[in-house]
């Protein structure tokens, strides 16, 4: 269930809220001025949403690695990248 809260509310209510979160798998939108800035998850949806973005990135590296055409030297890219 995801619960929309004020900042100023869960400042009040934090210890509440991160029980609600870490034993009650509830999950919390922060908002200011009504625009969401953040949220509040249990640590297995965290872990989840971090499984499934490196899964994400499996998948798109495997789409570049099957595109055709030379591949770029790591040293180049990091150029490019600004890295």
């Amino acid at each position: 269930m995801l619960n929309k809260i004020t900042i100023a509310d869960a400042r009040k209510k934090l210890s509440n809220i991160l029980n609600r979160v870490a034993f009650g798998n509830e999950s919390f939108v922060l908002t200011r001025r009504g625009e969401p800035l953040a949220a509040i998850v249990s640590i297995k949806e965290l872990k989840l949403l971090l499984e499934l973005e490196d899964q994400i990135d499996i998948e798109d590296a495997w789409k570049s690695k099957n595109e055709p055409g030379d591949p770029i030297p790591w040293e180049e890219l990091k150029k490019e990248l600004e890295l």
